[in-house]
């Protein structure tokens, strides 16, 4: 039984084709380029040689292949686009359309002149990861699941803020079933404000399994409770330090206890220290972060817990990890099979365990072989 799980994120995507059948470390690993960065790299050689570009495919991360797009403008190039690809920018079409990019519909593509530089904008190629283990000789024809994470805000309507539209979301997902796993879903069952997640099944083809797709950092913080030091705690507080993005969940016997979401970028370490102290005591309001340009916290259970050494382990996972490398709070860093750039990756596989009863069995074997259960992990 195998499952492909890929974890794509700003920097990168980590890929895993996890197989039951061995010991999880030795499993097929692969860090690439994330799609985003791909996509800048071409957008940037079509501004370098003075080439309008065509952005077609469907809507995708932002962040790098976004300020490409603006570099593009800046320089006097033209950019169309199609509607899907021109919503990674702003699900306004209009607000896209007052930076200067032309949006047009898909049947105006071919009539497009041949100087113009086509650029298909997607998440997940499924025919290049396939193509690249085909390379080393490895099959994906017999997979049992292919799971996805990507970070979606969801469309938020014009009056919401998409902060708090994000937030808001996590809270429904928490209260309707609290557990990590409660971020993924069967392609099928997709919530319609989940543009990007929605957008990652309408691109992915012809697949030879069930599609699973999941935010990337309950991903994470799923994986990194895999870790076997992580998973023997009665309690603790998880945080995904991303590039661009840095949630904290309290978890514990009933499943998650609070949580907070804000932007990497507007934090050093000490304010990362006091929210995470804020959210151990449970102290921690949603105004003090989401006035802070984050995206907010929610708490569910506020009976304090102690954070300094000799209390509450503080666990850290993520690409940024490294803002915490000094903190006094003493965080341990999860390695989950002894890999932290897959974490994402196994709480993928755990998330199919959840969603695919048939596959849970196998799959939880293969996990037990290196750590316990946590009492937040699948059921």
């Amino acid at each position: 039984m195998q499952i492909l799980a890929v974890d794509i994120g700003t920097g990168t995507q980590d890929i895993l084709l996890f197989d039951a059948r061995l010991d999880a470390e030795n499993s097929f690993k692969l860090v690439l380029p994330s799609p985003t960065m791909i996509v800048r790299r071409k957008i940037e050689s079509a501004t370098q040689r003075n080439v309008p570009i065509a952005l077609h495919g469907v809507t995708m991360g932002g962040g790098p292949c976004s300020w490409a797009i603006e570099a593009h403008l800046k320089a006097g190039l033209k950019v169309f686009a199609t509607p899907a690809p021109a919503r990674t920018l702003n699900d306004d079409l209009a607000a896209v359309r007052e930076t200067g990019i032309q949006v047009i519909d898909e049947s105006e593509l071919p009539g497009l002149s041949t100087a113009v530089e086509r650029i298909e904008m997607r998440d997940f190629d499924y025919p290049a990861i396939r193509r690249a283990f085909a390379e080393f000789g490895v099959s994906l024809d017999d997979l049992s699941a292919v799971a996805v994470a990507v970070f979606d805000h969801g469309a938020a309507p014009p009056e919401i803020s998409d902060r708090q539209f994000r937030f808001d979301y996590l809270d429904e997902r928490i209260r309707a079933e609290n557990r990590l796993s409660a971020f993924a879903f069967p392609a099928e069952r997709i919530p319609p404000i989940m543009t990007r997640l929605q957008a990652v099944a309408d691109s992915a083809g012809l697949l030879p399994a069930p599609l699973i797709v999941m935010d990337t950092a309950p991903a994470a913080i799923l994986g990194a409770a895999l870790d076997p030091f992580v998973a023997a705690q009665p309690q603790v507080l998880i945080a995904n330090v991303g590039n661009f993005h840095t949630l904290a969940f309290r978890l514990g016997p009933g499943g998650i206890e609070g949580v907070f979401e804000h932007h990497t970028g507007l934090l050093d370490r000490p304010a990362l220290e006091q929210l995470l102290r804020g959210l151990a005591a449970g102290t921690l309001t949603h105004a003090e972060v989401f006035n802070h340009h984050g995206h907010g916290a929610l708490l569910y259970r506020d009976q304090p817990l102690q954070l300094e050494p000799q209390g509450t382990p503080l666990v850290v996972t993520g690409p940024r990890r490294s803002l915490l490398r000094e903190s006094p709070l003493r965080p341990y860093f999860a390695a989950p099979f002894g890999d932290m750039m897959i974490a994402g990756c196994f709480g993928l596989v755990s998330a199919v365990a959840d969603h695919l009863p048939h596959l849970r069995e196998p799959i939880q074997q293969a996990l037990r072989s290196s750590r316990d259960i946590a009492p937040w992990d699948v059921t």
